[in-house]
């Protein structure tokens, strides 16, 4: 047993909360650009902030703008 009265291991919950912190200090600052169209769906495009110019050119993902959702509605 880990000592817990919960039953659950504690250590193991802060180690994976640790690797959480971890994963989002080392993960890139991402920023948004969507473009307005009147004859077809708005497009949303998400890359990172700062990469190199050769970077630029594959680093990114497009969709959609109603693909996306605010990360508050789904916590």
């Amino acid at each position: 047993m880990n000592g817990s009265t919960s039953g659950h291991d504690d250590r193991s919950a802060r180690q994976r909360l640790a690797a959480v912190a971890q994963h989002e200090r080392d993960a890139p600052a991402l920023e948004s650009i969507v473009v307005r169209y009147e004859d077809r769906p708005d497009r949303c495009t998400i890359a990172p902030r700062e990469c190199s110019e050769a970077d630029q050119l594959t680093t990114w993902i497009s969709a959609n703008v109603r693909a996306f959702v605010d990360v508050a509605d789904m916590q």
